[in-house]
């Protein structure tokens, strides 16, 4: 597997964009939303309504992927939340080597096709740095994804200097990560940070004295659901 060492120094992502305002649908959906209705369009000139029904239904797809719901993020001293929507494929415990060098819990969220793919902070603190690395695109379900694929890494410090790290992890389907922040940026619990397109991973790394709450096989939802606390 080969690592890009200029982009591990500078932390820039090769797909980075500038954080998006608020809207119903991503920008980064808008080019397959655009390629969608042509087809439609051009099938239902040639075929008529039958011939037009797959690839609307492709088009609708591609907005449900695209979605970027607007969530109400939960108040509490200390909470956790979820970086991602999916199902909980893992909770555990961990060192963690490669960018945040020290014992951590793991939680891995796993997101399908049908789930929303933006990504959000699971606490409020500055991004000290981030990590992009090449690699493979196996199932991101595996235990292995984290080594082997192709991932971005995200390394937060709260206000109480305790570090974090989110990792964007690309699955067989996604084949691109998309990330609006750079080093030295701040988020906000709930911020979105990025997206992965068409169906990943995303790991959260909590410092060891966190509470979990959630299990394995639980469904949660980015900026909404309660992972845990810390004190």
């Amino acid at each position: 597997m080969e690592t890009r060492e200029s982009d591990l120094s500078t932390g820039v992502l090769p797909c980075f964009r500038e954080r998006p305002a608020q809207r119903i649908v991503t920008q980064e959906g808008y080019p397959y939303i655009a390629l969608g209705l042509a087809a439609t369009f051009l099938s239902a000139l040639v075929w008529g309504f039958w011939g037009a029904l797959l690839p609307l239904l492709i088009t609708l797809y591609i907005v449900s992927f695209f979605r970027n719901p607007d969530r109400k993020i939960p108040e509490g001293e200390g909470l956790i939340i979820a970086p991602a929507d999916g199902k909980i494929l893992e909770i555990a415990d961990c060192r963690e080597d490669r960018y945040l060098n020290a014992h951590a819990k793991r939680v891995s969220i796993f997101m399908s096709p049908l789930n929303c793919h933006i990504n959000r902070a699971p606490v409020t603190g500055k991004v000290v740095d981030c990590f992009y690395q090449t690699g493979t695109f196996a199932a991101a379900f595996k235990p292995k994804a984290m080594e082997r694929n192709e991932h971005h890494a995200v390394l937060l410090e709260d206000a109480k200097g305790r570090r974090w790290l989110v990792v964007q992890i690309a699955g067989w389907l996604a084949r691109r990560i998309v990330s609006y922040v750079q080093e030295g940026f701040s988020l906000k619990q709930g911020e979105r940070f990025g997206l992965i397109q068409f169906g990943s991973r995303a790991d959260l790394y909590c410092p060891v004295d966190a509470q979990i709450f959630v299990k394995p096989g639980q469904k949660v939802y980015g900026g909404k659901t309660i992972l845990g606390r810390i004190s």
